[in-house]
């Protein structure tokens, strides 16, 4: 055992503990017109807790045991915070205020603190990590903690034993609970969506083995159909590499007429289906432009059998046909 720390919330698990965060201001922060202050995250921390989860201190210091309650008021902002209220200055030993009227409620005092470090951004809520607006307060200054980060080399569940044993000592009736290293805690929270990414892609898979089945059927029935064209084509001197390379085109004209139409359509419902579903995201042109190229690689791909029976059709054959 390395490291041990006490924090707010444990990453992923407890997003959302204090909803969408609280409004502050800093000295010198001056409003635009009809601006609302800016909200973050609220977070109280021991001493150590940032090197027991590996964030870097980007300025200032870290908490000590001197940050008491009966000492003055400090805080750590995080970098996101630190940029946005602070672009052109120096952010250390300004003052920050919470201005959120929930606070009175919980009982966090809303006097001005003093901005003692700045620490990198931690989006504790996402699994793919944005920039987080973070405040981070000295445990003995503020209301929170309740969760036990430790930093280990050795196995960390062989620890889960003696810590629990020694937290009973000091405090009988303390849970101890749902022990998880970070990892762990990340595969818990995925795993809803990795279910509905094997269901979708299911679905996925089924949709594009039709449409090569359709695309496939489709030509063939064509070539079948214009056998004694292809022949009239190959009699007057054209060669079989220019047959094959025209349905492999008009495999690829199918798949690209489709795809065309299906993000047309896709975005329309995505539209209507937004007003009656929130958080609907549309993926970005990378996805988007990658789907299409592998459904257009299936299409030629589908278009092989077809291309390759028209390029070698016989000319005799082909031109007695009907």
């Amino acid at each position: 055992m390395e490291r041990v720390a006490v924090g707010t919330a444990v990453p992923w698990r407890d997003a959302g503990i204090f909803g969408p965060g609280f409004q502050f201001s800093v000295e010198g922060y001056a409003k635009a017109d009809g601006e609302e202050d800016p909200r973050a995250r609220f977070r109280t921390v021991s001493p150590g807790f940032f090197a027991a989860l590996g964030v870097p201190i980007i300025a200032g210091r870290d908490f000590t045991d001197a940050d008491r309650n009966d000492t003055e008021p400090v805080v750590i902002v995080s970098q996101s915070v630190a940029q946005r209220m602070f672009p052109t200055q120096e952010a250390l030993n300004r003052h920050f205020l919470w201005t959120d009227p929930v606070m009175e409620f919980i009982e966090v005092s809303t006097g001005p603190r003093r901005v003692i470090g700045v620490a990198a951004d931690v989006d504790d809520e996402n699994i793919v990590p944005g920039p987080a607006m973070t405040i981070y307060h000295p445990v003995e200054q503020e209301i929170g903690g309740g969760r036990l980060f430790v930093h280990a080399r050795t196995d960390p569940y062989a620890l889960v034993p003696p810590i629990t044993e020694i937290i009973r000592e000091l405090a009988p009736d303390q849970p101890v609970e749902r022990a998880a290293t970070l990892e762990d805690v990340r595969t818990e929270v995925l795993a809803p969506d990795r279910l509905n990414a094997l269901v979708f892609g299911g679905f996925a898979a089924v949709a594009l083995t039709i449409a090569v089945v359709g695309v496939a059927g489709v030509l063939a029935f064509s070539v079948s159909a214009r056998t004694r064209e292809f022949g009239i084509r190959l009699a007057i001197g054209s060669e079989p590499r220019h047959l094959l390379t025209r349905v492999l085109g008009e495999g690829a004209l199918i798949a690209g007429a489709g795809i065309a139409s299906g993000v047309a359509g896709g975005l329309v419902l995505a539209g209507v289906a937004s007003g009656y579903i929130a958080d609907i995201r549309i993926p970005g042109a990378l996805p988007m432009a990658g789907a299409a190229a592998i459904l257009v690689a299936a299409a030629i791909l589908a278009s092989m059998v077809p291309a390759a029976r028209a390029s070698s059709v016989d000319v005799i054959k082909a031109l007695r046909s009907e």
